[in-house]
């Protein structure tokens, strides 16, 4: 695997965007887009090998998507606790609609991603809390709707009809801590897409360099609803939880340095 300076990355990337349309050898949907760039590269995924500098990440994403940037992957605290699948996923889980058919019939899922923007239909929602520095996941029983009568009379069975208890939560300090090891710095790409005769093609155009990621901006976004939290779990397996910005233009505002190559 070839190892690079930033400056020979920064030239390579800029060799690739001289290539013009690059037909994709990748299957898949949106995640192709960013392994035909390390193809490109000759990289290991998710392994962008910079040595003898801070940590920097590479982020690829089409152009015109709707699809949310995954930033990185963090469990809320108390950590201890395993709080998804000991509380969540148990006390205000959902039938799986693959139970009794790919999944035992008790299978549940606790799968949805939130913000502060409005609570979700089952009434959960994301809240920040400046003076106690943490961000919260918080559940109001009134904010679920009527499509949900049934699943909301078993929460109400097992927990009551109150807050979280505890309340999963994500302190300032370890949330920022987390980013930083996977973000503080930032080759971000993004590529113009096409398909000829059911074959995808890929352009990469855009190059920036970011640089500084600012706790008081993440904290910001996360306020706005511009970063959300997205769940993953089901009583098999929890896939993870996910920390997402809605789009390019988001990811972009988080840092005190932006470069366009």
């Amino acid at each position: 695997m070839k190892i690079f300076t930033k400056h020979e990355l920064i030239e390579k990337l800029k060799a690739i965007r001289e290539l013009g349309w690059i037909r994709n050898t990748r299957k898949g949907n949106d995640g192709s887009v960013g392994n035909m760039l390390e193809d490109l590269l000759g990289i290991e995924e998710n392994n962008l090998p910079i040595p003898n500098s801070a940590e920097w990440e590479l982020k690829c994403q089409r152009k015109k998507t709707n699809s949310m940037t995954t930033l990185f992957h963090m469990e809320p605290s108390p950590r201890a606790l395993k709080i998804v699948p000991s509380l969540l996923l148990p006390k205000y889980g959902w039938e799986h609609k693959e139970a009794g058919k790919k999944y035992p019939l008790n299978e549940k899922s606790f799968r949805q991603t939130i913000s502060t923007r409005e609570r979700s239909d089952r009434g959960f929602k994301v809240a920040v809390d400046k003076s106690e520095k943490k961000v919260l996941i918080s559940f109001d029983v009134s904010a679920v709707s009527k499509n949900h009568k049934k699943w909301l009379d078993g929460v109400v069975d097992k927990v009551g009809n109150t807050e979280l208890n505890p309340q999963p939560y994500w302190g300032f300090e370890d949330l920022f801590h987390h980013a930083g090891t996977k973000l503080h710095n930032c080759f971000y790409i993004l590529a113009d897409t096409k398909t000829d005769k059911r074959t995808a093609f890929f352009k990469y155009e855009n190059i920036y360099k970011l640089s500084g990621l600012s706790l008081e901006k993440f904290i910001d976004a996360i306020e706005r609803g511009d970063i959300l939290i997205d769940f993953d779990a089901r009583t098999g397996h929890n896939h993870g939880t996910k920390i997402r910005c809605r789009n390019s233009e988001i990811l972009k505002t988080l840092y005190s340095e932006v470069e366009e190559i």
